[in-house]
């Protein structure tokens, strides 16, 4: 047998969905980042400011300290050209350039990156033209499945600009930590060998 409702009075379900609908707007409000210049913004609990250059552009955002600089590049500057493959730093696919040196960025701390200077494959290109090393593997079929090629024209940025005239050799040495699970390697060094 069903009771009838007073009109002003508010039903079990009413109250559920009402509560669920402010549940979840404060979890959403309490996720969101701060507003940039804003000077009551609560800074998130836990996190700490990252300040660093990305592709030529100073950032300062807000981190939770166990962010690797993959994940910020990715997830919170949406740079996804940068891949994260073994997650365990090991085959160079997620490689970027810290300072201008070739680093892993799934096995570094986003805050390490801190007064540093990154770029990632994004950051190789002037607008919308490639960099003369990305032309390279473009013309020379330096990718198969292309996973694994912007860390290897990371690495091969970082040997380019430390040594603008490799030998072979040198080229396979700087080359020896970014896998290629296609076995492009023959025509990977060929790319570098073009663009020096």
């Amino acid at each position: 047998m069903s009771r009838k409702q007073e009109p002003d009075s508010v039903s079990r379900r009413t109250f559920i969905k009402t509560l669920s609908v402010g549940v979840a707007g404060t979890t959403i409000a309490g996720a969101l980042p701060p507003i940039a210049g804003a000077k009551d913004t609560p800074v998130p609990a836990g996190t700490r400011l990252l300040e660093f250059e990305v592709n030529g552009r100073s950032h300062r955002l807000h981190v939770e300290p166990r962010l690797t600089l993959a994940e910020v590049l990715r997830d919170r500057l949406d740079l996804t050209g940068t891949k994260v493959c073994c997650n365990q730093g090991t085959c160079g696919t997620c490689t970027v350039l810290l300072d201008d040196v070739a680093v892993y960025s799934c096995h570094m701390l986003a805050l390490d990156a801190a007064g540093h200077r990154v770029t990632t494959i994004e950051g190789l290109m002037e607008g919308e033209e490639l960099h003369a090393l990305q032309k390279a593997f473009v013309e020379r079929d330096g990718l198969q499945c292309g996973f694994c090629t912007p860390g290897q024209v990371m690495s091969a940025q970082a040997l380019l600009l430390a040594n603008p005239a490799p030998t072979t050799d040198e080229i396979r040495e700087a080359m020896t930590g970014n896998l290629c699970r296609c076995g492009a390697y023959p025509k990977i060094i060929e790319s570098i060998e073009v663009a020096k």
